[in-house]
């Protein structure tokens, strides 16, 4: 029977990590499916996420028994409440559609988007709030929990179970006192929480008995587990350290979780330090500071005979068959870092030898000829001028879901993507037109509204939709080959750690601790 039927409230499973990077992200999604399989009504939610990978879902939460988003990102279509849309991070997105539920911007009620080393946009209950972007790091933490409070208990609310992703360690002395995503969320809840720390770094013992150690009493007695992730190697060798970590903290190492790199599930903080080693079509995605939305690229790294590069210098590029500038979330800054490091030079090179370049949404912004910032959003630069397009960063960001359709106009390279119809997602402030004084670039994609959010001219194509690489389709239309899905990558990472948490444990989770 479902736990609210009998207890009005949700049970909260919570996911800590002694480092940003344990995996806290992975293992909530896959205890939102796992938990799901169970016949629960489960919902995600993470109080503060800070990336710029972000996904377009409704404000206002969808009826009971709406289905969940499509996987290409175009949350809302169909239900009659796709009129007001907001973003959450993509790391909730993913878990939302794990846990069979529509996703919603209360899943993650605060997210960071950082835009310099010392300045994030604050987007708040799906919406950027200027103020607070503005407001000092200590004094926002406090303005921001009531709107994450508010949430989590919506969620508790209408939910059996809740999955909740903590964020970095929940034991930074430093930051304790005003941090509210970690314990005290988990206190707000009672939440059941595991502590989850990479082996493969080393030190990870010192790690999650020093992260016990140095929590509150009243907190420690919300740690339910220990998690080893990603550990490679023989796991009786690890004896006695979980028998004796046990002794010092009564708490128990509730699993041995194996290294999995080819899980499928994308990076929520779009790692790309690891390259993909497939042989044959090679494709260089430029990687410049605030890039943005790299999660859409994890199919690529799927596909037979492609092999992925992240360039960070011209040398990346050399020998590349593509090249794809991607999103950012400072245009003007990373097209002037990517002059800085000659990368300019490479592209347009790559671009006259008539090799497949593609620019999205930002991206698309960068290889027009310019871009003009009235309004001190982005900042004005001069384009690379690889398409006749002119880019105007106005006030109010554009988000919504996108159903599109590819025109039949399309030429070599791309003609592959003749007449396709896609799904996918718009997040940006750039509007974008024809240069008045140019030659028009052939406009080849258009939204259900017929609005151009697509211009190709020769072999240089500018996309404003994000989440294509994600749809079965264009996979099948210029690599030939089936897209699973991430159906299938969810059932994966269930069966994971079905496989590999102690008989019971997950289920012990939901009752009253001791």
């Amino acid at each position: 029977m479902p736990l609210n039927k009998t207890t009005g409230r949700a049970r909260a499973v919570m996911v800590l990590g002694t480092t940003s990077g344990a995996g806290k992200s992975f293992l909530a999604t896959a205890l939102c499916r796992w938990y799901a399989r169970q016949g629960l009504k489960v919902a995600p939610y993470k109080a503060q996420n800070m990336s710029n990978n972000a996904r377009v879902v409704p404000v206002r939460p969808s009826p009971a028994g709406t289905p969940p988003a499509p996987q290409g990102g175009a949350a809302g279509l169909g239900n009659g409440l796709a009129s007001r849309m907001g973003e959450i991070g993509s790391a909730q997105y993913f878990q939302a559609l794990a846990a069979r539920c529509p996703p919603d911007v209360r899943m993650n009620p605060v997210l960071l988007k950082p835009e310099a080393d010392t300045a994030s946009q604050v987007v708040v209950l799906g919406e950027v709030d200027e103020a607070l972007s503005r407001a000092p790091w200590r004094e926002r933490s406090e303005l921001l929990w009531p709107h994450a409070r508010a949430a989590l208990h919506a969620l508790m609310a209408e939910n059996d179970v809740v999955v909740i992703e903590g964020a970095g360690s929940p034991a930074e002395i430093n930051l304790h006192a005003s941090d509210y995503v970690n314990m005290r969320t988990a206190r707000e809840v009672q939440a059941a929480c595991l502590l989850a720390t990479d082996i493969d770094r080393g030190g990870a013992f010192a790690h999650l008995y020093g992260t016990h150690q140095l929590l509150p009493p009243e907190e420690r007695a919300l740690i339910r587990g220990y998690v080893l992730n990603r550990f490679r190697g023989d796991a009786r060798l690890l004896a006695p350290g979980p028998e004796m970590l046990q002794q010092m903290t009564g708490v128990p190492t509730l699993a041995v979780l194996p290294m999995w790199r080819q899980h499928g599930l994308p990076e929520e903080d779009g790692v790309f330090d690891e390259q993909s080693t497939g042989q044959g079509l090679r494709i260089a995605i430029v990687a410049y500071p605030r890039l943005s939305n790299l999660d859409e690229f994890q199919p690529l790294r799927q596909v037979p005979g492609v092999q992925l590069v992240w360039a960070r210098d011209a040398r990346s590029l050399a020998g590349a068959d593509w090249i794809i500038l991607p999103g950012s979330k400072a245009v003007a800054a990373d097209l002037a870092w990517l002059r800085e490091q000659r990368l300019d030079a490479a592209i347009a090179t790559h671009a006259a030898a008539g090799k497949p370049l593609m620019g999205i949404c930002g991206g698309l912004q960068m290889l027009g000829e310019t871009l003009v910032d009235p309004h001190g959003i982005d900042g004005n630069a001069p384009g690379l001028g690889l398409l006749p397009l002119v880019t105007r960063f106005e006030r109010e960001k554009l988000l919504r879901p996108a159903r599109l359709r590819f025109g039949p106009t399309l030429a070599a390279p791309w003609q592959a993507l003749q007449d396709l119809t896609l799904e996918g997602y718009e997040i940006h402030h750039g509007r974008t037109v024809q240069h008045p004084s140019l030659a028009a670039a052939t406009e080849i994609l258009h939204e259900q509204d017929g609005s151009v959010v697509g211009w190709q001219q020769s072999n240089v194509l500018g996309l404003y939709a994000h989440g294509l690489f994600e749809q079965p389709a264009l996979l099948k239309a210029l690599f030939g080959v089936e897209g699973g899905g991430l159906e299938p990558v969810f059932e994966g990472l269930a069966d994971y750690v079905d496989r590999h948490f102690a008989p019971g444990a997950l289920m012990h989770l939901l009752e009253p601790s001791a």
